[in-house]
This record gives structure tokens, C-alpha cells and sequence, in this order.
């Protein structure tokens, strides 16, 4: 179809209806000519900023069904355009029932015989002689509303191919009643006032100009004794019906030969011929009667009509089972369209191929509209379906002010007459309306449409449209990220960002790129779930060759990353081998100030049984990588037994804080006590001191810094000696068990090395001298520490102890020697190193 049966016809034919024939005059005479105008005006414009907006967004792509709901999905994600959408949906099948009140009310106006109840309202309007005026009874509106419901359901069962070649004929007999009504309007009378039908007189405009507020009865006849007042907000509320029905054009995309093309003009037509014929009636209207005859003859403009009232009756009528047939037959779609997107599963009953009748969505749309037509009452109706329906508009604008605003280079919409500032005028005129109407319709509204959002968001699928929030968030995040500049950030503001290296030393189950347990410790370095995670994975091989089995494996890391609930970004590197391949990662992962500042890894303690040679010189690299970039390094032992969140911790955290790491020791432990499976433990902090320090004073000068760090942590100071570890005789048996082990096998793996008259102990490509005396040193070093840790911590939650950097002139298989008797014995350990700046601050 083109511009004008495909969406001028339907825009017109849904926008002119009921209000405007049986409740507009009473309008003009409750307000007055002047706020009349001013209450036109205000929802045409909403209308017409509306239609601005809808005309850009329409014409930057192709549209599929759905309407506004598919508009604005795809605008502001499915969160926001299924719970606006199924309010939209609500507004549609209401107003179904508010078309179908209307075409009743005005057949038992015109036919009052044919009512099964009566009921006689009294006029009270301070005159000598009370006029007793007749009105429809409410169980009359009821019983010929559902039946009329029931009706036009089997209509609409019938086909939408009738519906739709029908529906436009519906039209003419409203154009005819219009005309004929503005023909009557300056036929009428002027020399017999008393029926209240003045013709057009200056004295009736200037008198109907002032408004006239003031209580009614439930049917809107003036009574001071009425339970209804009526003020410039009701009457928005009332009026705002009569100027919807803009996106019957949208509705009708896919049978639109150019959407692009008809849906502005088509629209923006009808909105403003509408507007306009609005504007002049109120004109007309204030000046053909007095103020009693505008607000007590609910049928005015059949009273007026020429060449007499029936016409208008049927007019009237026709239009009005018209547009139920139109709200019949696109909310049911609009509820399939919803369920088609496969968001939301509760949504599966009303799915439908795309060839099919929505049958179960329109016996549903029937079911709403028979409840609301129970109500009876119109004044009551309207109010509903104007929230929805502006809630609807605003969603519009809004979709259109982000767009416009944020300018992303997908945004190229053939309609140029569009600015975000009037989309933004539009969704705040929207919300201003909602709130001079009704504050709790409004507050109702929101709420409903929330409900629908949070519920979306906690049982919908995922949906990735592209919509505009994605957009934002990303010019927000280069903007944070300019921002932050590439300074070092201030320990008030440092947040740890690890780089957990998923590639264990051994083997993990088929389908599991990650161990469990570093997503768990993964979490566990973050306060309050506030931090991101890096999780990065290296596949050995050709990158040509691996580049989609990299692919397929980011995906199911990113998946299981999400399974745990940890917040990250996963990263799968194709390189030769491991070492390279943490080399480039480390060089190169990050932005600016969001590069990881921490790497966290297992220990490797299968080492020995799996590989002598590589795991010992990949471990050492990695860390040496990591000295270098100045990175921080938390090595996990005990990996096996990290406690998941369901896992209660009691006993103590220990630090044994050997080096100056900046606090970062200090700052672990701390996170780790907002765990819950951490909380219940209490900090204990090992420094380490020489024979002849001051031992009082260095534990009053750690509790001193404690203090104005805001951290709570008994203090223990250790005296020891370096390496006369022989002469005390409390040493730990199994500690000196594995250090007169590590010396066995030292003097093997030197002893082979000489029987092979080989040097292979090269670092960076020079023959290193291994000096036997140093080396014992490092093992006598090694085995107080850990006979110090099994002393005081062999019953701790967790031990935390520095990491000792690799000697430079010692080979790979030394240092790990050196690692395996610090650990000896200790079940959970974080081997910790930080970086050449402070994480925490004394100063606020």
C-alpha cells in the first residue's frame, strides 16, 4: 500500500473517533474557547513531536512488525521495549473497549428505547425549573458492550484481509458526519436561542471563552451535589484519546510498498489536519451554544448536524466499531510480535508463524477488552489508555533523543527534520501530561512498566539489537577512558584488576577452559562485586590455523566466566608457545588506565611429575615478565581448597609480610574479609626482623600504620636467623625433611650436568656460575620461613606471604626447589609480589 490508504487512512480513521463527537463540546464547555485551544495545542504538539521522532527512527532501516514496540526494542534494548510495548499493548485493548462504550452510548442515545434499563438524571443547574435529562444506564452500556465484543471477535476470526479491505469504507461515513456537522453549524438558527443552539454569535463566544469548572455526576451532567470535579488536568486526561492513533501507519509496515517514504508523510498528515480541525471546532463549537447546552447535550453535534441527527448517529457508530476493529485486530499482533522475539518465555503461548492468525493473542486481547467494557464507565477508561498510550510516545522520543545524541555511525535516517532537542521537549511534554493528569495513574504506569523491566531482565533470554544504550555505554567508556588519562592512578582510587591466567599446570575436565576455583578467588578480589576480571588463555599453535578454534574457545570461556558469576572479560591468545604467549599479553592487554595491574595464577605443584624442564622455566619467565611490566603477582597454592562462596572460613588470615609491597598484602586481606566465606576470621600480621632489631618498636611502629590505614590486624614481630637454622631445636622435622631432600636433588641435577660435559644453565643467552654456597642459602632461608609458618599458622584459613623474585643466576629448576620448601606443608597459600607503587593511602 502507499502513503495514503497505508497510512493516512488508518492514522485518520484511528485519530478521529469517539471523543470528538460525543465529548468534545462538553470539553470546550467545561474549559472554555481560550484553555480549549491551550489543551489542543498541548496534545498536538505531543502528537506532532511524537511523530518527528517516530518519522527518524522509521527511516534508518527496514521495520518488521511490531510497531512502536519493535522501534523502540530496538532502540533502547528488549528490557525497555517489551515492558513499554506490553503496556502499549494494554493502551490497544482498552481502547478497544472505550471505541466499542462509545458506539453503544451513542446508539442508545439515538435509540433509547432499546435500553433494557432506564434511569432519569435531574439537571441541577440553579434555574426556576429543573430539566430532567435522559441517560444510558451503565448495565445497558455493559450488556450491548460485550455483546458488540463478541461480535467483532468473530469479525476479526473471520480474516484481517476483510478487516482490511473494509476498514478504510469506515471512513467515509465519518468524514461525511464531519462535514455535515460544520454545514449545521452555520445553518443553525440565530432568532430561536432557547433550545440553547445560539448559530454562530460573538455574544456565545465571548461568554463560553472563560472556563467553567465545576462538579458533575458520574454521566458529566453539572450537579454541585456530584462526586466528580472536573479541572484543566482531568480534561487533558479525557481529551489526550482523541489525538492517539499515530502509529496505525508504523503497525502496517510490512505491507507498506515504502516505509520510508509513507510513514512520515502518511503520518505527520494526519496528525496535523487533525490538529487543525481540533483547533477550528473549538472555535465553532464556543460560538453556535451556550455554556448549559455544550455541557448537558452529550450528542451536540448530531443536535446540529445537517440535514438531520441520524447521520452523525451512524457516523458516529461506524467509526466507532472502526477503530475496535482496528485495536482488535493490531494488538493482538502487537502481542505476537512481542513473543515472536523469544525474550520472554511466558510469551510462548502467543507465538505464531509469521503467515498465521495470532488466534490465542486475540482471544486474550478479547478477554481485556470484555473486562474493561464490565466497567461501564468511559470517563473512567480514558484516563487508563492515555498513560498508556504517552508512555508509549515518551519511549518514542526517548529512542530518538539517544540516537540523536549520541550520533553513532549507524544512525543515518532518511527524515532530516529531527533534532535530539525536540525528541527531548517531546518525552518531557510526554511525562508532564502523564503527571498533570494523574500523578497515581502515573506513578501506576511506571510502576506496571517497571515491573515488566525488572521481570524481563531476571527471566528474559538474552538479546543483543544494538540498540542505543550499547551505544552510550560505549562513548561513555571511551570517555571514562580519556578521562582517566594514562597517569598512574591515586591509592584512593586503585582497584585491583587481575589477569587470571586460566592455563592450569595439569589438566581440567572436557568443557572447562577455567578452574572453578580461580573464578571463586577471582571474586574474592573485589569488594562488593565492584571490579573486572581478565581472564586470558593461551592456545599453542599457528595463528592462521587455530584462529577459530581461538574463537570457539573464548565463547565457552566467556560462558563459563558468566556460569560463575564473575564479572570479567575473557581473551584466548594463539601463540608458538606459553612463554611467548603470556610475553604479548603482558605487553599488551589493557587500555590506557585499565590495563591489569595484578596476575593471578596457580601454583605449579605437579611440576615434578609432569615436566622437570618446562614448567620450572615457564613459571620463572612468567613471573620475571611479570617484574619487568611492573605488574603485581598473587600465586595461589592449595588451589584445590579455595573455599567457594558457600564455604565458611573460621580460624585466621596471616600475613607474613617480608617486603615492602606497597600495602597490597595488607589490602588482599582486606577484601578477603568482605567475603562471607572469609568474615568470620581475624587478621594476623608476621613481621619478619632481624636477630638484633628492636623488635617493641618495630611492632608499635606496624600497629602506628595499621591504625591510620584503617585496618584491624594483631601484630606479631619473628626474630630469626638467616641460616643458622641447624642450631635450634625446635625446628619442624618435616621442614628439614624436604630441605635435605631439595639438597639431594640439587647435587644430582649439577652432578648429571657435569657427567654430560655440558653447560645448559643459560639465562638470556649467558653461561651462568652456579654458586653452591648461595644456593644453600636460599634453601636455609626458605626453611625458616616455612618452619616459622608452620609454627604459628599450621591451623590459619589462609597464609599470605611474600614472593621471593628469582635469583638472577640460578636456574629455573633451583627457584622452583626453593618455591616447593616455602610450601611444604602449608594446605592454602597466596604467594604475593607487588609493584613499585603504593594500593593503599594513609591520608583521606
Amino acid at each position: 500500500m502507499g502513503t495514503m490508504m497505508g497510512v493516512f487512512v488508518p492514522c485518520l480513521q484511528n485519530i478521529l473517533g469517539i471523543i470528538y463527537y460525543i465529548r468534545f463540546t462538553w470539553i470546550v464547555g467545561m474549559a472554555g474557547i481560550g484553555q480549549g485551544l491551550v489543551l489542543v495545542f498541548l496534545c498536538g504538539l505531543c502528537t506532532f513531536l511524537t511523530t518527528i521522532s517516530l518519522s527518524a527512527i522509521a527511516t534508518n532501516g527496514a521495520m518488521k512488525g511490531g510497531g512502536p514496540y519493535y522501534l523502540i526494542g530496538r532502540a533502547l534494548g528488549p528490557e525497555v521495549g517489551i515492558s513499554i510495548g506490553l503496556c502499549f499493548f494494554l493502551g490497544n485493548a482498552v481502547a478497544g473497549a472505550l471505541y466499542v462504550l462509545g458506539a453503544v452510548e451513542t446508539f442508545l442515545k439515538a435509540f433509547p428505547a432499546a435500553g433494557i434499563f432506564r434511569e432519569t438524571i435531574t439537571k441541577v443547574n440553579g434555574t426556576a425549573v429543573s430539566e430532567s435529562i435522559q441517560s444510558p444506564n451503565s448495565h445497558d452500556l455493559q450488556v450491548y458492550g460485550i455483546v458488540v465484543t463478541i461480535l467483532l471477535c468473530f469479525i476479526v476470526f473471520g480474516g484481517v484481509k476483510m478487516i482490511n479491505r473494509v476498514a478504510p469504507a469506515f471512513l467515509v461515513p465519518v468524514l461525511l458526519s464531519i462535514f455535515c456537522i460544520f454545514i449545521g453549524i452555520f445553518l443553525a438558527k440565530t432568532d430561536d436561542p432557547d433550545n440553547g443552539i445560539t448559530g454562530l454569535r460573538l455574544k456565545s463566544f465571548k461568554d463560553n471563552w472563560g472556563s467553567a469548572y465545576q462538579m458533575t455526576n458520574d454521566a458529566g451532567i453539572p450537579d454541585p451535589t456530584g462526586g466528580t470535579y472536573w479541572s484543566f488536568n482531568e480534561l487533558v486526561g479525557l481529551f489526550f484519546p482523541a489525538v492517539t492513533g499515530i502509529m496505525a501507519g508504523s503497525n502496517r509496515s510490512a505491507s507498506l510498498k515504502d516505509t520510508q517514504k509513507s510513514i512520515p508523510v502518511g503520518t505527520l498528515a494526519a496528525t496535523l489536519t487533525t490538529t487543525s480541525l481540533y483547533l477550528i471546532s473549538v472555535l465553532f463549537f464556543g460560538a453556535v451554544a451556550t455554556r448549559d447546552k455544550l455541557l448537558t447535550d452529550r450528542l451536540l453535534t448530531a443536535t446540529i448536524a445537517w440535514p438531520f441527527p441520524a447521520i452523525v448517529h451512524v457516523g458516529i457508530i461506524l467509526s466507532t466499531l472502526g477503530a475496535a476493529l482496528q485495536s482488535l485486530t493490531g494488538a493482538p499482533r502487537l502481542l505476537a510480535a512481542i513473543a515472536n522475539d523469544d525474550i520472554l518465555p511466558i510469551l510462548n503461548y502467543f507465538k505464531v508463524a509469521d503467515t498465521s492468525e495470532p488466534h490465542i493473542a486475540t482471544l486474550f486481547t478479547a478477554f481485556i477488552c470484555i473486562g474493561c467494557v464490565v466497567i461501564g464507565n468511559l470517563d473512567l477508561i480514558t484516563p487508563t489508555v492515555t498513560m498508556f498510550y504517552l508512555l508509549c510516545y515518551s519511549g518514542v522520543n526517548l529512542s530518538c533523543f539517544l540516537l540523536d545524541l549520541l550520533d553513532a555511525p549507524s544512525w543515518r535516517p532518511r527524515w532530516k527534520y529531527h533534532h535530539w532537542s525536540l525528541s527531548f521537549v517531546g518525552a518531557s511534554l510526554c511525562i508532564v501530561i502523564m503527571f498533570l493528569i494523574s500523578w497515581s495513574f502515573t506513578v501506576v504506569a511506571i510502576a506496571l512498566a517497571s515491573l515488566i523491566y525488572k521481570y524481563v531482565g531476571l527471566k528474559g533470554k538474552a538479546g543483543d539489537w544494538g540498540d542505543g544504550f550499547k551505544s552510550a555505554y560505549f562513548q561513555l567508556a571511551l570517555r571514562s577512558l580519556r578521562s582517566l588519562g594514562a597517569n598512574q592512578v591515586h591509592p584512593k582510587n586503585w582497584y585491583p584488576i587481575p589477569l587470571v591466567f586460566c592455563r592450569p599446570w595439569g589438566q581440567l575436565p572436557e568443557n572447562v577452559p577455567c578452574h572453578p576455583k580461580l573464578a571463586d578467588f577471582a571474586n574474592c578480589m573485589k569488594k562488593k562485586g565492584r571490579g573486572m576480571s581478565i581472564f586470558v588463555s593461551i592456545l599453542d599453535g599457528d595463528y592462521y590455523e587455530c584462529a577459530e578454534e581461538a574463537k570457539e574457545a573464548c565463547k565457552q570461556l566467556a560462558t563459563y566466566i558468566e556460569y560463575k558469576r564473575c564479572e570479567g572479560v575473557a581473551e584466548i591468545v594463539v601463540a608458538p608457545n606459553m612463554t611467548e604467549g603470556f610475553r604479548g599479553i603482558i605487553q599488551t592487554m589493557g587500555l590506557g588506565n585499565l590495563k591489569p595491574n595484578i596476575v593471578v595464577m596457580r601454583y605449579p605443584e605437579i611440576w615434578r611429575r609432569e615436566n622437570l624442564t618446562e614448567i620450572p622455566s615457564t613459571f620463572v619467565g612468567i613471573i620475571n615478565d611479570c617484574i619487568t611490566a611492573n605488574k603485581a603477582v598473587v600465586i595461589i597454592k592449595g588451589l584445590d581448597e579455595w573455599p567457594n562462596e558457600y564455604q565458611r572460613q573460621y580460624g585466621t588470615i596471616d600475613l607474613y609480610w617480608i617486603v615492602r609491597d606497597g600495602g597490597l598484602m595488607l589490602l588482599l586481606s582486606q577484601l578477603l574479609l568482605t567475603k562471607e566465606s572469609f568474615e568470620s576470621c581475624k587478621i594476623q600480621l608476621f613481621c619478619i626482623a632481624e636477630e638484633d632489631s628492636d623488635a617493641e618498636a618495630l611492632k608499635a611502629d606496624v600497629k602506628k600504620f595499621l591504625y591510620d590505614l584503617r585496618m584491624h590486624a594483631e601484630v606479631i614481630v619473628v626474630t630469626m636467623k638467616s641460616w643458622d637454622i641447624r642450631s635450634e631445636g625446635n625446628s619442624q622435622e618435616d621442614s628439614l625433611e624436604a630441605f635435605d631432600a631439595a639438597q639431594r636433588r640439587i647435587s644430582d641435577y649439577l652432578g648429571e650436568i657435569k657427567r654430560q660435559g655440558s653447560n645448559p644453565l643459560l639465562a638470556n643467552g649467558k653461561p651462568m656460575v652456579v654458586n653452591e654456597q648461595q644456593v644453600e642459602k636460599f634453601l636455609y632461608t626458605m626453611l625458616k620461613l616455612n618452619s616459622t609458618i608452620l609454627s604459628y599458622s599450621r591451623m590459619a584459613a589462609v597464609v599470605l606471604v611474600s614472593l621471593p623474585p628469582p635469583p638472577l643466576n640460578h636456574p629455573a629448576y633451583f627457584y622452583m626447589e626453593y618455591m616447593d620448601l616455602l610450601v611444604e606443608n602449608v594446605p592454602r597459600m597466596l604467594i604475593v609480589r607487588g609493584y613499585h607503587r603504593d594500593v593503599v593511602t594513609l591520608f583521606t
